[in-house]
């Protein structure tokens, strides 16, 4: 350690081999943080039992593989309500608005939880109402609204746009409080109102950012939107569970089949504009 700290407090360059001496010891940190994990892992483990497959487990796991391997291509191609891309157009929509929706109600409630902006009373109650938002998974949410608006696709655009609020939130208040303020404070010394403040100093910095958040909900939107329709929230997610239930593996292979395509999509066209964003 001595050694250490006399190669650190001489004036001369230091050679690669001195420098590789005086690197920090950390093996007792290293060491403590596996044995923590260790521990962690043995603890979680002691919780989980194992009692083998159920007893249709592999026949019904070959019924997916076989339905994947040879869809139902007439319901593949149907274009009525009970085909795969009404349901899938009906999933999209779900998404699109939930997120849209979501996306607009968290710009207040998250300007309102910077403490940044707004007194710090105010943003602790803000972000204790957007943590409860995010503490209650969509599932759930799902089943306390299916209360209220009945079994159909408006119940999974207002669980959507609920679920939204919380995950676009934490994003928002990340972007604006990576707000650079010395551009702010050279526009209010060159005399800008401010409205323009915000317009030409705030908005080009945390624009892209919500877009690319935007973006990206609407992906994690779209996987959710199928769930919930298991529970009768609208979406291809009713129908699978249907054919599921009834072990028509052809038709769950379609609609697998189908939502396989629409991600590849989505992900092509959602990375493309992320792109576009992070570069200009």
């Amino acid at each position: 350690m001595a050694k250490t700290k006399s190669l650190l407090n001489t004036d001369r360059p230091l050679t690669i081999e001195e420098v590789y001496e005086a690197r920090p010891r950390l093996w007792l940190l290293y060491t403590v943080v596996v044995l923590i994990i260790a521990a962690l892992l043995g603890w979680s483990g002691s919780a989980i039992s194992y009692n083998g497959l159920a007893n249709k487990g592999m026949e019904i796991a070959k019924g997916i593989a076989n339905g994947l391997t040879h869809p139902d291509t007439h319901l593949l191609f149907n274009l009525t309500d009970e085909g795969v891309p009404y349901q899938l157009l009906q999933t999209v929509a779900i998404a699109v608005l939930g997120t849209l929706i979501g996306g607009v109600l968290a710009i207040p409630f998250s300007f309102l939880a910077c403490d940044r902006i707004v007194p710090k009373w105010v943003a602790v109650i803000f972000q204790a109402v957007i943590l409860g938002i995010r503490t209650i998974p969509s599932l759930v949410w799902a089943l306390v609204w299916i209360r209220v608006t009945g079994p159909n696709a408006f119940c999974g655009v207002v669980t959507e746009s609920v679920c939204s609020i919380g995950m676009i939130c934490k994003m928002y208040i990340t972007a604006i409080e990576d707000v650079d303020t010395k551009i702010l404070e050279s526009l209010d010394a060159a005399g800008c109102t401010g409205f323009q403040k915000v317009r030409y100093g705030m908005l080009p910095q945390i624009i892209p950012n919500f877009i690319s958040t935007v973006i990206y909900r609407f992906d994690i939107n779209v996987k959710d939107a199928t769930t919930l329709g298991i529970v009768g929230a609208g979406g291809i997610g009713a129908a699978l569970i249907q054919c599921m239930n009834s072990s028509r593996w052809s038709m769950v292979g379609a609609y697998l089949f189908g939502l396989v395509a629409l991600m590849i999509v989505i992900e092509i066209f959602s990375t493309r504009v992320r792109n576009r964003l992070a570069r200009g």
